[in-house]
């Protein structure tokens, strides 16, 4: 584990510990109070000062890296650098450029690189892609007519006594890479970033059912709370509403609308234990609830990164396949700037 901040102790680190044939060896963590603090919590063998002292140790196979997003990438480099598989926390980086230069150390070195969209994990969403997958190639509902998505956030139901924290500092010592791409003004690199990190994970599920590059039609960014994006598959347009709520229920989801019937995906809180998103289908008149299980995304996105390196298998989000993430938001920003 590279990073043990509140997600990364929560959604991560409080994970692996419990998977069968994995063993969390190793912590680095740049603040020492709260690493001797959470190795004492997960039962974590060795603590580091830092990742570059843990790989040069070559105590791992592989990382999982949340920490600050801006190094990120950097880190990510240099474990796959030192030959490890590893799981980042989204974004992978902040720029295509960045993005590519990770994948192709990956590949080179024919390692594992999976980015954490935890929500291609979730039992809901493996249930309501099937069955959209079938309803898409029966035509029994007929055509998709529209896709929305959106995304308010909400409560994150975090449980306190989950994760270990101090008061310390989180000092600098971690390369940077650039917070936005070179061609984007200054004044909007803020932005940029804060708007990647939030509503990537909501892009990279629509690209997922979606199944193709979606092209960016119209975006309205203008206000920091309330923006839309208008976006094409190539057979039906997409919608994605933005904004930020507090002090109420986590609301993000998917809704697809076919010429007669309705498929509708609302994802939890991420941090929620064992709730999965909860799936309908209106067809006709009609409403049927999806049996989805209960079982937590990040469990699942866990066991899987352990099993994908063990089958020498492609993760279901590759780093790879989430280029075309930051390409999304790359051109989102463009359109709405009006940069060609």
């Amino acid at each position: 584990m590279i990073g043990a901040g509140m997600v990364g102790q929560l959604a991560h680190l409080a994970n692996f510990v419990q998977i069968p044939g994995c063993c969390v060896t190793a912590l680095a963590e740049l603040r020492p109070g709260l690493g001797k603090l959470a190795i004492e919590k997960f039962g974590v063998p060795k603590l580091f000062d830092s990742h570059v002292d843990m790989l040069a140790a070559d105590v791992i196979d592989a990382a999982v890296v949340v920490t600050r997003r801006p190094a990120t990438g950097p880190v990510v480099l240099d474990v796959l650098n030192a030959g490890k598989h590893v799981l980042s926390e989204k974004p992978m980086a902040h720029a295509i450029e960045q993005a590519a230069r990770l994948v192709k150390a990956a590949a080179a070195r024919h390692l594992v690189y999976s980015i954490g969209f935890m929500k291609r994990h979730d039992e809901g969403t493996a249930a309501a892609k099937k069955l959209f997958d079938e309803l898409s190639a029966s035509g029994e509902l007929g055509r998709v007519i529209l896709m929305r998505g959106w995304c308010f956030c909400g409560e994150f139901n975090v449980h306190p006594d989950g994760f270990v924290m101090t008061d310390e500092t989180r000092p600098d010592g971690l390369e940077i890479w650039p917070s936005a791409p070179d061609w984007l003004p200054k004044q909007y690199a803020e932005d940029y970033a804060w708007f990647l990190n939030v509503f990537v994970h909501d892009l990279n599920i629509l690209r997922y059912f979606a199944g193709q590059p979606l092209k960016v039609r119209s975006v309205d960014l203008s206000r920091r709370n309330g923006r839309v994006a208008l976006l094409d598959s190539g057979a039906y347009p997409i919608v994605l509403e933005m904004g930020e709520q507090t002090d109420t229920e986590w609301n993000e989801g998917i809704e697809v609308q076919f010429e007669r019937g309705r498929l509708t995906i609302q994802f939890p809180s991420p941090l929620l234990e064992n709730k999965s998103a909860a799936v309908t289908l209106v067809r006709g008149n009609k409403t049927i609830t999806i049996p989805t299980g209960s079982s937590w995304a990040f469990r699942r996105q866990a066991e899987a990164f352990v099993s994908d390196i063990v089958a020498k298998r492609k993760p279901i989000a590759s780093g790879e396949d989430s280029i075309a993430d930051i390409a999304l938001v790359e051109r989102i920003w463009r359109v709405n700037l009006g940069i060609n």
